[in-house]
């Protein structure tokens, strides 16, 4: 792993586990019910702050990244991970991919892919039995829509939700994005 002033730098970890190539690396930057949004800075080795949600709205979930990848919105490929306790900024989480929420942000000239992999992190005893997103429920689902729709709305863009998608399409997002 590259160091620099000291810092480790997580986006140089692989993408898949070792030991087990259909478990995803995840790094996560902002814990679940934070009101902070953390993101990693690679030039810097560091998570900073990158925003404040509004009271009363906090991530629903632990939200970070699959390290040694980019998606088509230039930054790694986003995860949201299903876990029974919240993780930290910097933690890193073997998951399993569940599917994949298919999106698309920006205004209404310029808009690009912005896919979110929902995984369950592998020792979470309250998911142990979902082995892909529809499993969850639409309305589950449609609440996690929700919330990046929401969220996009905050920065003054629009999200809109192009479809769900199972395991096999959100490994072959990680894959297709790896660097």
């Amino acid at each position: 792993m590259s160091k620099k002033n000291g810092l480790a730098d997580p986006t140089r970890l692989k993408p898949f586990d070792v030991d087990d190539k259909q478990l995803l690396r995840v790094v996560i930057e902002t814990p679940k019910g934070s009101r902070n949004k953390f993101a990693f800075d690679p030039d810097q080795h560091v998570f900073e702050l990158k925003k404040v949600l509004p009271a009363g709205m906090t991530f629903p979930y632990d939200f970070g990244f699959v390290p040694s990848t980019e998606a088509d919105d230039g930054d790694p490929v986003d995860v949201l991970v299903l876990m029974d306790e919240p993780a930290f900024p910097g933690c890193v989480l073997k998951c399993r991919a569940i599917g994949v929420i298919e999106g698309e942000q920006g205004d209404k000239k310029d808009k690009e892919r912005n896919d979110r992999i929902v995984a369950i992190e592998q020792d979470a005893h309250s998911w142990e039995d979902i082995k892909a997103i529809d499993e969850l429920g639409k309305q589950f689902v449609r609440e996690l829509e929700t919330f990046f729709v929401n969220y996009h709305q905050l920065s003054g863009k629009q999200y809109r939700v192009l479809g769900l998608k199972g395991p096999d399409q959100a490994r072959k997002l990680v894959k297709s994005g790896m660097k």
